[in-house]
């Protein structure tokens, strides 16, 4: 079988002294459940590892894994750092991860510019949020009072709450006849500003906190890029959450699409 191959934006753990394993060096990461949900379809997920770091060596670039790979897939993660959106943080703990939001926002565009189709999850939404001219709320609670509690700590993955799905979006068409618009819940940051061409396909019903986007034009030459703020990776049928396979079949059709 020809299997589509699906890069995966890498997590960064940075040298940190109070690490009991690899202390003084950078690991490189994906989570198992991102992994496990790409494979669901079948396709082979691949983690793209950053090119840049102290230890860099060799001409391999990320346009190289645009070019080889068929889409990708933005992982979550750590907050973004708000210099990437002009703004200074509002409090030192939420000053995400520059490091991590360069390596990102490069890999975004080299596969935007290779017309490979990118879905961002959770973190990722926000990053493809804030690579195209996007701002965020660094805190929901705090910039937001009276918001829904959109992170819970101590139940994590099974904080949960509803969701409106715009009439006539793509991701209504998705998702017809779902007999639940459940979804987790792990963020608190989220999209204050929507980046330009880009349009909303979901949000939460409480607080009208956006909870999906994409861009406009998918079918007329710009770029597949489309992103939701809840993890289906992490949803289970138990949970009575909706059915994210449409979802991930939709991009994978995408990418599919680009070797034509």
């Amino acid at each position: 079988m020809d299997r589509l191959k699906i890069g995966i934006s890498a997590c960064f753990l940075h040298p940190d002294a109070q690490r009991s394993v690899f202390a003084f060096k950078t690991l490189q990461y994906i989570e198992q459940s991102m992994a496990h949900w790409v494979m669901s379809a079948g396709a082979l997920p691949v983690m793209i590892p950053s090119p840049e770091g102290d230890t860099a060596r060799g001409d391999v670039g990320l346009d190289d894994y645009a070019q080889w790979l068929d889409g990708l897939v933005m992982h979550g993660g750590a907050d973004v750092w708000p210099g990437s959106y002009g703004e200074e943080p509002l409090q030192p703990h939420w000053s995400g991860d520059r490091v991590r939001d360069e390596y990102e926002i490069a890999l975004v565009k080299a596969f935007s510019a290779a017309d490979k189709p990118v879905f961002g999850i959770c973190r990722g939404l926000q990053l493809i949020n804030v690579a195209f001219g996007g701002t965020l709320y660094q805190d929901i609670s705090t910039q937001q009072p009276g918001a829904l509690v959109h992170r819970d700590g101590q139940i994590y993955d099974n904080n949960f709450h509803t969701l409106d799905i715009v009439p006539g979006s793509r991701l209504s068409r998705l998702l017809p006849d779902a007999s639940s618009y459940k979804i987790n819940s792990i963020h608190h940051q989220g999209i204050k500003d929507l980046a330009p061409g880009f349009a909303v396909e979901a949000r939460c019903p409480d607080d009208g906190m956006i909870e999906a986007i994409r861009l406009c034009g998918n079918d007329a030459g710009r770029p597949w890029v489309a992103a939701v703020q809840w993890h289906p990776e992490f949803h289970k049928p138990e949970q009575g959450v909706i059915d994210d396979a449409p979802i991930l079949n939709d991009f994978l059709a995408a990418a599919r699409a680009t070797r034509s």
